[in-house]
């Protein structure tokens, strides 16, 4: 038994075997027990391979791979081997993978907590736990950006190393994700008005968005990114890595700066030849960011397809921002009760009924006035291009009186 164990085309022929007796009907705990029973664990990257050899030898199409691609994860469940995987620098896009799947479980965790609650509510207490779902379903939403950062950065690069069958597959489990985000936002946009609606609407469409979160979180890190670790070289993950903030982060903040070991960055990261050029001059990269650093207003822009696109990262910004939120659905980032503020703006901004809405708080945390402007931006033709926030604390601005005319400088 030990020479079949440590065999790896004898490990491979007996998964082969076994995901095509599961295609067949067979069920999915007997061949997870005969999987445990003869193998104990199987090495990730052979996981990989054979999924490829069913769909390159025709034996499986990738539609079959897919419909049955949460089977497979519970037969596999417990049983893949992470031993030898590399291990993952800090800021790596790797390791930024794995700290939004911390975070997607953490939410998963308050989720089914919160359902548990639900079982035995009344119908008095439903409209707030309907609240707490749809904040969770809105941070659940923010996995999209987590997926189209594979979509878009790691799978052409896997494709490049001629692993085509597990990108596809994954991509389809995606929408159906999203397919399953859509239907249980609109459930928690209805009216429900009794305790059995909404566990009606637990049963049916939350739950699946939850287990088809955790599935494709196992996934990743039982075989999609070790593997991942073994194929692409420095310089191809350097290149995700600069082209990750475009995308934007799921429900986690990244500090760690990455610099991948014998790589030539220079040639890949951005020189003074990258200029930002503008009608009125130009900026190189280092000047841009230290101008937003340095203005004494808060900016956020929210593009036309009502994603955030970027904000200004001062250290003494008036409201909280991090860089979990780019990419993010502008609507996602307020809370339940003001999302119809927002969406007025927006409606009123794109029909070009408005052009700006200003909001002015009087008593901010002990005392500050702060003023908050939303702009319009459009292109010399016109046309909408999104939404500019202006925020600026200008509770010394009021206190002005007369003329400054000589020089003072203010220290703090």
């Amino acid at each position: 038994m030990s020479e079949f164990i440590n065999n790896s085309s004898q490990r491979k022929e007996l998964l082969r075997h076994m995901l095509v007796r599961l295609h067949e009907g067979e069920s999915p705990d007997l061949l997870r027990n005969r999987l445990i029973e003869v193998l104990r664990s199987i090495p990730y990257n052979e996981v990989v391979e054979v999924e490829q050899e069913l769909i390159d030898n025709a034996i499986l199409s990738e539609e079959e791979i897919l419909e049955f691609c949460d089977l497979h994860t519970a037969v596999l469940d417990g049983s893949i081997d992470l031993e030898g995987a590399k291990e993952v620098p800090a800021g790596h896009p790797v390791d930024t993978f794995k700290q939004e799947n911390v975070a997607l479980r953490a939410e998963i965790e308050k989720y089914y907590s919160v359902r548990e609650q639900i079982q035995t509510i009344d119908d008095s207490q439903v409209t707030g736990f309907v609240l707490q779902l749809r904040t969770l379903f809105n941070n659940f939403s923010d996995v999209d950006k987590h997926y189209k950062r594979k979509e878009y950065l790691l799978f052409p690069y896997m494709e490049k190393h001629l692993i085509t069958g597990p990108p596809k597959v994954m991509w389809g489990k995606h929408d159906e994700t999203r397919a399953a985000l859509k239907a249980a936002h609109e459930a928690l946009a209805a009216k429900i008005s009794t305790a059995d609606e909404l566990r009606s609407a637990v049963a049916l469409l939350l739950d699946p968005v939850a287990d088809m979160i955790g599935g494709m979180v196992m996934k990743e890190e039982e075989i999609l990114l070790p593997m991942c670790m073994d194929t692409l070289t420095e310089e191809e993950w350097y290149k995700i890595y600069r082209e990750t903030p475009e995308f934007g982060y799921t429900l986690f903040d990244p500090e760690d700066e990455w610099k991948p070991q014998g790589v030539n960055v220079e040639k890949v990261e951005y020189s003074s030849t990258d200029a930002v050029v503008l009608s009125s001059g130009a900026f190189d990269i280092d000047e841009l960011e230290a101008l937003f650093l340095h203005l004494p207003i808060d900016i956020t822009f929210v593009d036309k397809n009502d994603k955030v696109r970027f904000f200004s990262h001062s250290p003494n910004r008036v409201f909280e921002r991090n860089r979990s939120i780019i990419g993010r659905d502008v609507r996602m980032c307020h809370p339940p009760g003001s999302v119809h503020i927002v969406e007025q703006i927006l409606d009123d901004f794109k029909s070009g009924r408005e052009n700006k809405a200003a909001f002015w708080l009087s008593n901010f945390m002990g005392g500050r006035f702060i003023y908050i402007e939303y702009t319009a931006v459009r292109s010399k033709g016109g046309e909408y291009l999104g939404v500019v926030e202006v925020t600026q604390d200008i509770t010394n601005l009021r206190q002005l009186q007369g003329d400054q005319r000589l020089l003072s400088y203010e220290h703090k």
